[in-house]
């Protein structure tokens, strides 16, 4: 079972997916282009690492907002600009 303290080195960096070909994902947690997760618009995605210094490939993007902690990105996840809204 996967513990919270397992992600307190994790940290994300929030991006432009227009530079999705820049990242080398060697160096991040995620596998491929294919598998990042995309916000609404699909215009932004994000990639994670463990540890605080930022890969290489991350560092070089210009549109990056970030980077956030495991916390942080849980609450941004949680909006509108990143998941669906479904009324009940």
């Amino acid at each position: 079972m996967v513990e919270l303290q397992d992600y307190e080195n994790r940290n994300f960096m929030i991006f432009n997916v227009s530079e999705l070909t820049l990242i080398d994902f060697s160096q991040v947690l995620e596998t491929s282009i294919e598998t990042v997760r995309k916000s609404v618009n699909e215009l932004k995605t994000f990639v994670k690492w463990d540890g605080e210094t930022i890969p290489s490939s991350v560092v070089n993007l210009s549109t990056k907002e970030g980077p956030y902690t495991y916390n942080e990105m849980l609450e941004i996840l949680n909006t509108t600009e990143w998941s669906k809204q479904t009324e009940i």
